[in-house]
């Protein structure tokens, strides 16, 4: 399976907080890996977006199909976002759009396997994931990090 976390562009201060819009930075930043995600991003990807509004503008620019999912909302638990995208098990590679410190503590415990640690994901950034079975054990692969400012 592939897993691809993308973390919200750039977003203006405000309340309530699942109505902050993204500001010209988070566009333009939203913008750029958009372009990169339609150069590199699996074929067969499902693309899973949290219900905030800085999120549904963050995947505008790459893709109106997508489903909104309140596991990837502002505060979502990482064990219940896993499971709704099906990590590790899930056909088809995934893209999440959400949030900190969800994605990184997502990222952490994939990466070295801490409950309790997390990760700075930049907005706009994306972590992308894949895992494997090799001589009958699972292994994680890190196979990018792209901050928006590189895409």
């Amino acid at each position: 399976m592939e897993l691809l976390l993308w973390r919200h562009a750039d977003a203006e201060p405000g309340f309530p907080d699942d109505a902050r819009r993204l500001t010209t930075r988070g566009e333009q930043q939203a913008a750029r890996m958009a372009r990169w995600l339609r150069e590199h991003a699996p074929t067969s990807l499902r693309i899973v977006v949290s219900p905030a509004q800085r999120t549904l503008q963050t995947v505008a620019p790459f893709s109106k199909d997508y489903e909104v999912l309140a596991e990837a909302g502002t505060d979502a638990d990482t064990d219940t976002l896993l499971a709704a995208v099906g990590w590790p098990d899930a056909a088809s590679a995934v893209l999440v759009v959400g949030h900190q410190p969800t994605l990184g503590i997502i990222a952490s415990r994939l990466v070295g396997g801490a409950e309790e640690a997390s990760f700075a994901i930049k907005k706009g950034a994306l972590w992308w994931f894949s895992c494997r079975v090799r001589e009958g054990h699972r292994e994680t692969i890190l196979k990018a990090v792209i901050p928006s400012s590189l895409a």
